[in-house]
């Protein structure tokens, strides 16, 4: 399918399913939530790198405009619905200040993945999180959960966020998820060792001596 949706271009990645809360601020983004809003239509965000608009993107319904303050600006809630791709960008919608593009929507596989994969990334990103004293509680049982539920928990960057958006399949998904963690949990562990080696220096140490024969 294609059509044409308002853009909400931004430095972030957005997941299908993710609830993400923004304030709205500048004038041409005022009149877009408005518009969506009262219209009942979902807006793109599509991901903004390096000062460049990137093609893939996520389709964002407003669920709730929770406070428009005196000078018009807004605080909504919105939620991730389907990942897009743009085709055209059209920089100025007609008697409209925001942008607009011309989208598709590729087939994305949203199944369970390999259940004993998804496992293993659970496991490599709660050992993450506990090396790095973060505390975090997910919204769903471990069994319902999906790539995009932990993506943005995993350690990431921007980047690589972006290339797992891409992905159009949950085991793909996951093995993305599953090679950076085995790649950043070695990388942890030597910060911490070297955060120990820091603490001892200026101490005294005590060391056994190795027997060599001398």
């Amino acid at each position: 399918m294609i059509n044409f949706i308002p853009i909400f271009p931004l430095g972030i990645v957005v997941y299908p399913g993710e609830q993400l809360n923004l304030h709205i601020f500048e004038p041409r983004y005022k009149q877009l939530i408005t518009d969506c809003f009262s219209e009942k239509k979902a807006f793109g965000i599509p991901t903004v790198i390096n000062n460049r608009l990137n093609e893939m993107g996520t389709l964002v319904e407003i669920d709730e405009i929770t406070t428009v303050y005196e000078n018009g600006e807004m605080d909504i809630k919105t939620r991730g619905s389907k990942v897009f791709r743009v085709l055209e960008v059209i920089k100025q919608v007609p008697d409209k200040m925001y942008s607009g593009a011309i989208v598709n929507y590729p087939e994305n596989v949203e199944d369970g993945g390999k259940k004993d994969l998804m496992e293993k990334v659970l496991k490599s990103v709660r050992d993450l999180h506990q090396h790095l004293k973060v505390q975090k509680e997910f919204k769903k049982p471990d069994p319902e959960l999906l790539s995009y539920d932990i993506a943005h928990h995993a350690g990431l960057s921007l980047q690589e966020e972006y290339e797992l958006l891409g992905l159009m399949q949950e085991v793909q998904r996951q093995e993305y998820l599953k090679r950076h963690l085995a790649k950043v949990l070695p990388m942890v562990n030597e910060m911490d060792q070297l955060k120990e080696k820091i603490k001892l220096n200026g101490h005294f140490k005590n060391l056994s001596s190795l027997d060599f024969d001398i």
